[in-house]
């Protein structure tokens, strides 16, 4: 579960990343053209995932541990996605393949 939380707030972040002005946007994918036609659904749908993986985090964990992981977590992948997407080191493979060794390890140890 604490994968799937990563995940959803990786994917809320990248989806409100994508509505900033400031950002150094690149297009590659089609759902990247998609953000930057539609900034008002962009933004929408990032609030419901981050709205999503806090309600996660509070069914996996209590009130106040789930809100300190997710602020914490939130806080992490935020730097980390605007500090390496415009040096175009987020790459769609490599995160699938992280995600999905961290959930392999999870299972694992769970």
């Amino acid at each position: 579960m604490i994968t799937i939380a990563s995940l959803i707030v990786f994917l809320a972040f990248y989806t409100l990343y994508y509505t900033s002005k400031r950002a150094a946007l690149s297009y590659d994918l089609g759902f990247e053209k998609w953000m930057k036609n539609n900034p008002k659904q962009t933004k929408i749908t990032g609030l419901l995932l981050l709205l999503v993986a806090y309600s996660v985090w509070l069914f996996t964990q209590s009130l106040c541990c789930g809100t300190l992981m997710f602020f914490i977590q939130l806080m992490t992948i935020g730097s980390l996605i605007i500090i390496l997407k415009p040096l175009k080191k987020v790459n769609s493979i490599a995160l699938l393949l992280l995600f999905i060794i961290v959930a392999l390890l999870e299972f694992y140890y769970y």
